[in-house]
């Protein structure tokens, strides 16, 4: 045990991901070094563009790739703030006009005179929509846009909210009002309870005004002979002046004309109040004067904020946070804005034909590009990850089966009986999801020839809608004899085609997923071999493409599962038989038979070299009496012994047990064979997987989830289905596996959300679907408050629905308790206590359940018992008098019931009170499942670059990450999931590198992007300000590093709640920060509480406590209480010399501190006493409640005493050490009975504590 105690241990980066094996990884650096050479060609001929402006500032200069293609070149003429103007133009050079879609490189002469010329163009009616689009955007006229199906404050981020600049107590201001000083960051706050405060947004800063309204005219649209004269648009402008302007977009441009309210007259107005300009901002300008530097603040205003948390998301689903604020609230103030009703047409246009588009054909269009180089790749990837964004957001509608916008849905429902024989419509709403990870699976394979439709699984209300990209022909008759399939099963399993035109492609996917060609038989008995299961179904489309359908069945069946109820008959039947086993686990079962086979092949390979050993030396002693060279001998006994993987065969056949009725003995042997595969795969998971999973939380090595989604992560990761929860539960007795204990309970809400009662949403009125949701969750979670909770419903909105069911509301909490413990021992063969609901934690359950529903919910502290405290959260001030329909100028009367009006912090009812109201769900969002794949072209350049550092080519490898990095947002774009992921990834290979300042950089970054696309409190943006508390710690501000720190235990507290395995380490670290800030006392409130946790957990004789007490008594030397440094460094010993033995290192460092604080606790107990003597002496009172030991000690003897601690050099005492703790505390039974605690002075270090 290192000596150094206050440096944060390097052990607490989290690790790198494990990599892969050395030869493929050796060979993924190679192609990627390959790769990086290219790019590296490509970035010595970096272009220096200039552009030509028709304007000020009349030329702007970018540096742009040559493999940029133009209209990227024109995107990012755009966004800079000398551009803003320009929407409708071209780009020429020496007076030829550039092809947008061409590479630079390939433009004529460019490389020697790169100079181009930004050109007008006349505008077009969809031109000049966008156009308008465009500057009410910029401009801020156009507010925040009421988008339903993303929920409110969707993207928020809470980096920039958080306060770096709060002090320490030695350094707080006392001549500031306790009020008004900020919190102090090492103040401790471990015991008070979680608040959902912390995950609000502080108040909206008001942001200039540039402009009053900007909308369409009632004029619109323009009448046929003035089209013809080249009328686009009429608007009308409001400016901050209050003068309105009747504008018409014309194809030349904007201009004042001669309309008015009542009369019609679009032509030009006469000076000098006519203006034209091309663009409608350089009009604004002319006919505004305030517009121009208002303009320019907003521009300020918008730069105070970090760009990430500003850009739009455009390639990902922004996360919709589960707590938001109240509607009373600034952040959402609905506006009055008469443009918003119109957006649908200037985005879309009059026939809505400019968002109509072919999914399909544009999915497989982008598939069939090339990929053989670089810039290929990246643009084929980025196209995909695009259209998989734009494809994902779409949005369903309430019918059976329907096509919209050239999208097919459809329910997760058993509609036609196709799922009867295997659980109906729970078997079906399983296959949509696995048909959709199964479709995921594919596109990440990438197998040439091969196309998948466009997947998205919507889970909205209690339904399950699945939107599918229609493939050509799928609708068409086929002629009489001809199947509707091309490839599998037909209509049930009756009929099986088996098209040869499907057979290479699906032999291609078959060996990476490992499934083995097998033979099916059909109702008639015939035999058909397959390559894939016979679920799988191939297609060939109208358009010459070869599809592959239904991929819900590309693993075989978990049968032991299915067998062990019916077996043991102590658990009911499983609600279906979709129980398939995780492509994860096939790929680690795989991994293992091939370790066998190599293992075997060596010990074959071992025996036949021991029994040739004697030919070997006869032939060897012949070889060299005849003068023959050895050489080629060797290297042919070289070549030998490398074993050739490809020999290799390992495959499962996916319809094992599924009531296949082989014919013959020798088709029966092979199928019994199959399933032996399988028994034996299936009790791989549950021998070997599953124990070593909880082995390894149980010893620590890896990380412990924090909620339910990280823990089915961690579980898919392994290749576990989360239906064994039951079972991981019933192993984790071990007390460091207590943590594990609540996610066996429906405090984790998967059991409660797989109750029929939730179901019952889909039957449920959308109008009545918050009043549901709060009478469930009073059920539920607001028994103890109101064990009667009866539910909100409007008598004539129920008689408006009185066809629809509302069953919901005889749901109670006994009969919601008995649902759900029935539901967790079926589905996860687990008997929950009768007294479980006790047990569950409200918020983190609360949360859990919002998150697997899509639900927001109002921000306020809800009361769960009626011991809870009532104090409502601090949220933003109330909303303004022109918020939520209020309009400007209402009178002072109006104004005094605002605060009755606003949401309580507690709820109000008539009866008794419930925990929640149907006013507290606020929104209800889609919760989305997709198929889009992760780029693999990203992945091998940052795999390459990390190989690449541990084979210690730092170089190299820095440029592999910046290439994977540069390849990441290239692809999918700056604000998205995968590109958090390696921002995070790339700050900890920077931090290892010593390059801390970038380190710092990337983790910011990471958060931003997290919090935006996963969550302000998901599990990856609390890992991720971790991490940038621990850079920013190693950068010397520890200040801001202990801010970061205590928000992210904030948010603990609220994911999980106290006492997480993982938060001892993060609590360790802030109690170092607080002792190199010298905050001795606060650093030592951080180390009790981080061995509080830690003995928890871990138990009170563990080494990790020890180590823990060794810290916290060098805590409490500092902290000027010598007494308690001794007893915990004493105890440290104890635990150290009982687990250890004396001889350990450990153990003797702890008996050298216990030595050395003892002596100087002797030597401060003695100064007291002669302190307090030489007082009674010259007549001073000295009071048995004494001052502290060093309060009064003379700077001589306080120095003389550090000097005894830090060296030890000074003459020890004699006596023993229990003599001498006996000495002090006899010595100090005075000051025992002190209820002051110890002086908070700042002494110098001792040791090296």
């Amino acid at each position: 045990m290192s000596s150094e105690k206050n440096e944060v241990p390097a052990g607490s980066v989290p690790a790198a991901e494990e990599v892969a094996a050395q030869d493929s990884a050796g060979q993924e650096a190679a192609i990627a070094e390959n790769d990086i050479d290219q790019e590296e060609h490509a970035a010595e001929a970096l272009i220096n563009l200039t552009i030509g402006l028709p304007q000020e500032p009349h030329s702007m200069t970018i540096l742009v790739s040559p493999q940029e293609q133009v209209h990227e070149v024109r995107q990012s003429i755009i966004d800079l703030p000398a551009a803003f103007r320009y929407t409708c133009f071209h780009l020429e050079h020496n007076g030829e006009r550039v092809n947008d879609f061409i590479p630079m490189s390939e433009v004529p002469g460019i490389a020697e005179n790169p100079n181009v010329t930004l050109v007008e163009d006349p505008y077009t009616e969809k031109e000049a929509r966008i156009h308008l689009v465009r500057i009410r955007e910029l401009i801020g006229g156009a507010g925040d846009r009421a988008d339903v199906v993303q929920g409110v404050l969707p993207g928020l981020s809470l980096l920039d909210s958080i306060d770096v600049t709060a002090k320490h107590g030695s350094e707080r201001n006392e001549d500031q009002p306790p009020a008004e000083q900020p919190e102090p960051v090492g103040e401790s706050t471990f015991s008070s309870p979680a608040s959902i405060s912390h995950l609000l947004p502080p108040p909206p800063e008001d942001a200039p005004k540039t402009i009053k309204t900007i909308t369409l005219s009632s004029w619109n649209p323009p009448p046929c002979h003035l089209k013809q004269r080249g009328h686009l648009l009429y608007l009308i402008i409001t400016t901050n002046e209050g003068e309105q302007f009747q504008v018409t977009a014309h194809v030349g441009g904007f201009y004042v004309n001669k309309s008015s309210n009542s009369k019609f007259d679009p032509l030009p107005r006469p000076a000098p109040k006519g203006q034209s300009a091309h663009s409608l901002l350089s009009l604004l300008e002319l006919i505004s004067p305030s517009f121009e530097p208002s303009f320019k603040a907003l521009q300020e205003f918008n730069n105070r904020k970090d760009p990430l948390a500003t850009f739009q998301i455009a390639n990902a689903i922004p996360a919709a946070p589960w707590i938001v604020p109240s509607t009373t609230s600034p952040h959402c103030t609905h506006l009055s804005d008469p443009t918003r009703s119109q957006e649908t047409y200037l985005i879309a246009g009059v026939d809505n034909t400019d968002t109509l588009r072919d999914w399909n054909e544009e999915f497989q269009s982008a598939k069939e590009l090339p990929k053989e180089t670089v810039q290929d790749r990246v643009f084929r990837e980025r196209l995909l990850s695009k259209l998989f964004a734009d494809y994902n957001e779409l949005p369903p509608a309430d019918a059976q089966i329907f096509v919209y916008n050239n999208v097919f849905f459809s329910f997760g429902a058993d509609g036609v009986g196709t799922f009867t024989s295997e659980g109906g419509d729970e078997a079906a709403r399983v296959a949509t999801g696995k048909d959709v990870a199964g479709v995921r699976l594919v596109n990440q394979l990438d197998v040439d020839g091969l196309f998948t439709t466009a997947t998205v699984v919507v889970d909205y209300l209690g339904k399950r809608i699945v939107g599918q990209s229609i493939v050509p022909g799928i609708f068409k008759p086929r002629e009489p004899g001809e199947n509707q399939i091309d490839y599998g099963a037909v209509e049930g399993k009756d009929i099986v085609a088996a098209d040869d035109r499907f057979v290479s492609v699906f032999e291609k996917l078959s060996r990476a997923l490992r499934v083995k060609k097998h033979p099916v038989w059909d109702k008639e008995s015939k035999r058909i071999d397959l390559e894939a299961s016979v679920e799988t179904k191939g297609l060939m489309g109208t358009d010459g493409r070869k599809y592959v359908l239904d991929l819900y069945r590309v693993t075989p069946l978990d049968v032991a599962w299915l067998e062990a109820s019916a077996e043991e008959g102590e658990f009911p039947e499983y609600p279906h038989r979709m129980t398939v086993l995780r492509p994860e686990l096939v790929e680690s079962f795989g991994r293992k038979k091939m370790k066998e086979w190599v293992d075997e092949q060596l010990a074959q390979r071992a025996q036949s070299k021991q029994e040739s050993t004697e030919d070997t030396t006869k032939q060897a002693s012949t070889a060299d009496s005849t003068g023959e060279s050895t050489e080629a001998q060797a290297t042919s006994e070289k070549e030998k012994d490398r074993i050739d993987l490809s020999q290799f065969q390992f495959a499962l056949n996916p319809d094992a047990f599924s009531g296949q009725l082989p014919q013959t003995p020798d088709e029966k042997a092979e199928l019994k064979a199959d399933e032996k595969d399988v028994r034996v795969a299936c009790e791989y998971l549950t021998d070997r997987v599953i124990p070593d999973l909880v082995r390894e939380l149980q010893d620590c090595d890896i990380s412990f989830p924090m909620d339910g989604q990280a823990l089915s992560r961690l579980l898919h990761k392994r290749g576990i289905n989360v239906r064994y929860l039951g079972r991981i539960a019933s192993l984790s007795t071990d007390p460091r596996l207590q943590c594990l204990q609540g996610y066996r309970d429906p405090g984790y809400g998967r059991p409660f959300v797989q109750a029929r009662h939730f179901f019952l949403l889909a039957e449920t009125p959308s109008p009545l679907a918050s009043s549901c949701v709060a009478h469930l969750l009073n059920c539920l979670l607001g028994a103890e408050l109101n064990p009667k909770p009866v539910a909100e419903v409007d008598p004539t909105m129920k008689a408006l629905y009185s066809d629809l069911d509302t069953s919901y509301e005889s749901v109670t909490p006994q009969t919601l308790r008995a649902r759900i413990s029935e539901e967790t021992h079926r589905r996860y063969r687990f008997k929950l206590d009768d007294e479980w609901y006790k047990s569950i934690k409200p918020l983190q359950t609360l949360r859990e359940i919002s998150l697997k529903l899509g639900l927001q919910l109002q921000a306020k502290e809800y009361l769960f018992s009626k011991t809870d405290s009532t104090e409502a959260p601090t949220e933003a001030k109330p909303a303004d008098a022109t918020a939520n329909g209020q309009l400007n100028g209402e009178s002072k009367k109006k104004n005094k019931k605002k605060n009755r009006d606003a949401s309580p912090a507690a709820v109000a009812t008539t009866g008794a009170p419930c925990t929640f109201s149907a006013d507290d769900v606020i929104n209800i969002v889609p919760v989305v499942k997709h198929s889009c794949p992760r780029s693999a072209l990203a992945e091998e350049a940052l795999e390459a670059g990390r190989i690449s550092i541990m084979q210690s080519q730092k170089k190299l490898g820095q440029e592999l990450l910046l290439e994977s990095l540069s390849l990441h947002e290239q692809i999918y774009g700056i604000l998205h999931p995968e590109v958090a992921r390696v921002y995070n990834t790339l700050s900890m290979l920077y931090y290892q590198l010593d390059e801390k300042e970038a380190a710092v950089e990337l983790s910011r970054k990471a958060i931003v992007v997290s919090e935006r696309t996963v969550g302000v409190d998901s599990a990856e943006t609390l890992l991720n300000y971790l991490n940038l508390s621990l850079f920013l710690h190693q950068t010397g501000d520890s200040q801001g590093a202990l801010s970061y720190a205590k928000h992210a235990l904030q948010l603990w507290k609220i994911i999980y709640g106290p006492d997480h395995p993982d938060s001892i380490t993060t609590i360790n670290n802030g109690a170092v920060m607080l002792q190199h800030l010298k905050a001795y006392h606060e650093s030592r409130l951080w180390f009790e509480e981080s061995l509080r946790v830690c003995e928890k957990v871990f138990g009170k004789s563990s080494i990790n406590a020890a180590t823990l007490l060794f810290q916290l008594a060098q805590a409490l030397a500092l902290d000027q209480d010598s007494k308690g440094a001794v007893k915990r460094m004493r105890e440290s010993y104890n635990i150290f010399l009982s687990e250890l033995g004396a001889d350990d290192k450990n153990t003797k460092e702890a008996e050298s501190w216990l030595e050395q604080l003892t002596q100087n606790a002797v030597s401060i107990a003695k100064h007291a006493k002669d302190m307090q003597t030489r007082r009674l002496r010259t007549g001073i009172k000295f009071s048995p409640r004494g001052a502290p030991f060093e309060a009064d000690v003379p700077s001589s003897v306080a120095s003389t005493s550090r000097q005894t601690q830090l060296d030890g050099s000074s003459q020890m005492d004699s006596r023993s050490i229990d003599e001498l703790i006996k000495f002090i505390e006899g010595n100090d039974q005075q000051t025992n009975k002190s209820s002051k605690r110890p002086s908070r002075g700042n002494p110098k270090r001792r040791g090296k504590a």
